[in-house]
């Protein structure tokens, strides 16, 4: 959810730009100098985004009024995981710009703990979303697969095709959740599992193929609104 909210562009780039830049101050000495300079532009890029999440407090709060407590979802554990997904969402922004003042001087408080407690959030977040996603891969293998009635003669071609891209998006959704989830656990405190272990490249990679991933969705998503636009 969170992702909805940021610039999908300056994710992919500020992580690309992780990935190459830790990528060449690791592997190739010759080129630590470009490496640097990439690495700093990530952590603008970076910077730039949390800034800009200043703003997402009204619509992360919109969303989360208009879902409610999923009155609309018939799946019960469905609407469980969203609820609970969307307070952690709705959690998470404030404990961010806390963070953020208190880096800025704006407020003397300890950032570290209010970054760590905004991280712990969106892990939250994420691995609601992993078990939604789960949840949902299970439930549609099992529809699809169901000889009851013979479900599979009876199902139109077109709903069969919307079931299976259903299942798409969800398992890339899961993907794109697991690469995230790596990286929140990464900047943990020291101690917890594998945090802090990672280098700067794998933490590029993580989030490039989840900001990928969920680029390709958007766009799979708007080419399909667009095709059943008269």
């Amino acid at each position: 959810m969170l992702m909805a909210f940021a610039f999908p562009q300056i994710r992919t780039l500020g992580y690309c730009c992780q990935l190459v830049g830790g990528a060449l101050v690791e592997q190739c000495p010759a080129r630590s100098e470009v490496g640097t300079r990439l690495l700093v532009l990530s952590s603008q890029l970076n910077h730039c985004r949390t800034i800009l999440r200043l703003f997402d407090d009204l619509a992360m709060f919109m969303y989360t009024k208009q879902y409610g407590l999923g009155a609309e979802e018939e799946d019960v554990f469905v609407r469980c995981v969203s609820v609970l997904g969307n307070l952690a969402d709705q959690l998470y922004y404030p404990c961010e710009h806390v963070a953020w003042a208190a880096d800025a001087k704006i407020l003397r408080v300890d950032s570290a703990w209010w970054w760590t407690l905004s991280t712990a959030f969106w892990g939250l977040s994420l691995l609601l979303g992993i078990a939604r996603s789960l949840w949902m891969v299970a439930k549609l293998r099992k529809q699809l697969r169901s000889p009851m009635a013979a479900f599979t003669s009876r199902l139109p071609r077109s709903k069969w095709r919307a079931v299976e891209a259903q299942i798409q998006s969800e398992v890339l959704t899961l993907l794109s959740n697991l690469a995230d989830l790596a990286n929140a656990v990464h900047w943990l405190p020291p101690g917890v599992l594998w945090a802090g272990r990672f280098p700067p490249w794998v933490v590029g990679l993580l989030g490039t193929v989840s900001s990928l991933l969920s680029v390709y969705q958007a766009v799979r998503a708007g080419g399909r609104a667009d095709a059943t636009t008269p």
